[in-house]
């Protein structure tokens, strides 16, 4: 049983948004299927951190939720900046069991135990938050992180930190953020959001004590990355790692 994590799946097979129209992401629907099948099995499990559909209601996104349930492994799913189908975890909860999508569950200020790891994380927010709106996103953001590590902690495992936006760049910090982090001394944080040109600025290595890994579906050339393998997980991780 291995754990592995992916970021902006940006799936629109019932919306009119393909992602083809940027550069690198050709076919990202059938390369990220290929890859999939290729490196997870069905007694894995895979976080997607965010920006998982462009559906604009939990409707519009049923066909991405079915083509993410008929793929190997379950689905942890947490929120990204556009996931505009996200509702309430009762709403969300229901609609994958009335539409028997089994292989789903939503990460939402909690956390979820596989193998050695407790997956944990919230979407985060940007970095150069200065309005008070968005002063109170960051601050909101930061409550549930540390609620969700709490509820890792709980588990026993090691809490393995996933957020959508990126907790700093190369010459930016979300102060709030990284201050969770620091005081529940994680050692892992993996995060997405940042495309193309932008993941020049990605800290992918180990800052205070931390180490950060950017796993957004382009950057990881849409194959999903091992976080925790297991004795078999190996041919995996070697796989996975072919594609970067």
């Amino acid at each position: 049983m291995s754990l592995f994590a992916i970021a902006d799946t940006h799936l629109s097979l019932a919306a009119d948004k393909s992602m083809e129209i940027f550069s690198g992401w050709k076919d990202y629907v059938t390369r990220l299927e290929t890859n999939w099948r290729a490196v997870v099995g069905e007694e894995d499990t895979v976080v997607i951190a965010g920006d998982v559909s462009w559906g604009m209601s939990l409707q519009g996104a049923l066909r991405d939720f079915q083509f993410l349930d008929t793929l190997p492994g379950k689905k942890l799913l947490l929120k990204g900046n556009h996931d505009y189908w996200w509702s309430t975890r009762r709403k969300m909860d229901l609609f994958f069991e009335e539409h028997g999508l089994t292989s789903l569950r939503i990460v939402h200020n909690d956390a979820c135990l596989v193998g050695g790891v407790a997956v944990c994380g919230t979407r985060g927010w940007f970095f150069d938050a200065e309005e008070d709106a968005d002063k109170k996103v960051v601050l909101r953001e930061a409550g549930r992180l540390r609620a969700s590590i709490q509820a890792a902690r709980a588990f026993g495992g090691e809490p393995v930190v996933f957020l959508h936006y990126p907790p700093l760049t190369q010459g930016a910090r979300c102060e709030e953020i990284l201050q969770v982090l620091v005081e529940e001394e994680i050692h892992r944080c993996y995060y997405g959001h940042l495309h193309g040109p932008a993941t020049r600025a990605a800290v992918t290595g180990e800052r205070e004590g931390i180490r950060f890994s950017l796993i957004s579906a382009d950057y990881l050339n849409f194959c999903p990355r091992l976080v925790s393998p297991s004795t078999a997980g190996q041919r995996a991780e070697n796989l996975s790692q072919e594609s970067l």
